[in-house]
């Protein structure tokens, strides 16, 4: 990286079953592990839910700045990302990630195209490419 044009700073107490805040408490939040991990299912969220909210958030970014570029609308567009955690073959964690996108009115071909430079451009995509496994689904409306 040549230069930085922002940052942000996340502090977090209690691990998994505590909570976090960034540094200008505009997040402040409590953590619950999931059932599926162990835990009671709390009312808090969890690092993969935060994980998974900032990468669709920069993905649709990346996918609206690669249409501006093309002159494509992509208004009614939406971005999921699903982040998953499993056990892996070294005895640690690992996590997965799916991306889903819908480009209503955008034709197929297109669309696939949008996705691939989308994901060419997200920093979030660039972080994990090669670390995290990945899937690109465009679906239907």
């Amino acid at each position: 990286m040549t230069s930085t044009l922002y940052s942000a700073t996340s502090t977090a107490w209690g691990g998994r079953e505590g909570r976090v805040a960034s540094s200008d408490n505009r997040l402040d939040l409590q953590l619950s592990v999931p059932k599926g991990m162990g835990g009671d299912d709390g009312p808090g969220t969890n690092p993969e839910q935060l994980f998974a909210t900032g990468y669709a958030a920069c993905f649709h970014s990346a996918l609206r700045a690669v249409a501006r570029g093309k002159k494509i609308d992509v208004k009614d567009s939406a971005v999921s990302v699903t982040v998953s955690i499993g056990a892996d073959d070294a005895g640690g964690f690992g996590l997965s990630t799916r991306i889903e996108a819908q480009i209503p009115g955008v034709e197929r071909a297109t669309a696939q195209e949008l996705l691939a430079a989308a994901h060419e451009m997200c920093p979030y995509s660039r972080a994990t490419r090669g670390n995290v496994p990945s899937e690109v689904v465009l679906v239907e409306d």
